[in-house]
C-alpha cells in the first residue's frame, strides 16, 4: 500500500516537474482597437491555419489600421442578433492575395456568438473583409453542398463593443440586394489591429 502511493506520488512529481508547454500552445490573439472601442479575438491557428495566417499576416502588414467595420446586419426579427463586417471593404490596391476557402466542416468550428469569420463572394474568394457573430450563426455554417463560411476565431473580450458596432445607423439603401440597409453611416473606424503577447 506504502509502495502504491510512493509510486503515485513519485508519477505526480514528475509531472509537475515537465516544462510548461501551455503559452508555447496557447492561441494567437489579436487587440482590434476602434473608434469604439477594444476588441480582442482568439485566432483558431490550428484548426483553421490558412485562415488564421491569412488574418495575421494583414494584421502584421498593418494593413487593417485605417480601415473600419462598414456593415451592420440586424436580423429583422431580432435585431439584437446578426453580424458586423469591417477589413479593407473590397479594396483590391494593397489587399493580399484570395485563400483557400477552408469550411466549418474541415475545420469543425461553428458560428456561434462572438465567432470571427472571413466574408467572401465565391469560395476560394476570401481576403481582407472579416465578420463577427452576434447570437447563433448555424446558417453560415457549411453543410451539404453549401460551402459556408471560414470560422477562423472567437471574441474572447469586447462583445459590447461588437454590439455597439451593430446597433449603429445604417443607410436604407445598400451596394447589392442582399446588404440593403446594412452599411454604416458613419463606420467604426479600425484605428489599429495588433497581436497581444
Amino acid at each position: 500500500m506504502i509502495r502504491r502511493l510512493v509510486a503515485v506520488l513519485c508519477a505526480l512529481l514528475a509531472l509537475l516537474a515537465l516544462p510548461r508547454t501551455a503559452a508555447a500552445e496557447a492561441l494567437p490573439r489579436v487587440r482590434l482597437e476602434t473608434s469604439a472601442g477594444s476588441i480582442v479575438i482568439e485566432l483558431e491557428a490550428k484548426r483553421a491555419p490558412v485562415t488564421a495566417g491569412n488574418f495575421l499576416a494583414y494584421v502584421d502588414g498593418k494593413k487593417f489600421d485605417g480601415t473600419t467595420f462598414y456593415r451592420a446586419a440586424r436580423n429583422k426579427r431580432a435585431p439584437e442578433y446578426g453580424l458586423v463586417q469591417g477589413g479593407i471593404n473590397h479594396r483590391v490596391v494593397g489587399a493580399l492575395l484570395p485563400i483557400e476557402h477552408e469550411p466549418t466542416t474541415k475545420t469543425g468550428l461553428r458560428h456561434i456568438d462572438g465567432t470571427v469569420s472571413m466574408a467572401r463572394n465565391a469560395p476560394g474568394t476570401a481576403m481582407g473583409d472579416f465578420f463577427i457573430t452576434i447570437g447563433k450563426g448555424a446558417y453560415l455554417d457549411a453543410r451539404g453542398d453549401y460551402a459556408g463560411y471560414a470560422a477562423f476565431g472567437q471574441v474572447v473580450e469586447g462583445m459590447d463593443v461588437v454590439r455597439k458596432i451593430l446597433a449603429a445607423p445604417t443607410y436604407p439603401g445598400g451596394r447589392s440586394e442582399n446588404t440593403i440597409g446594412q452599411s454604416i453611416i458613419k463606420p467604426i473606424r479600425i484605428i489599429r489591429a495588433r497581436r497581444v503577447e
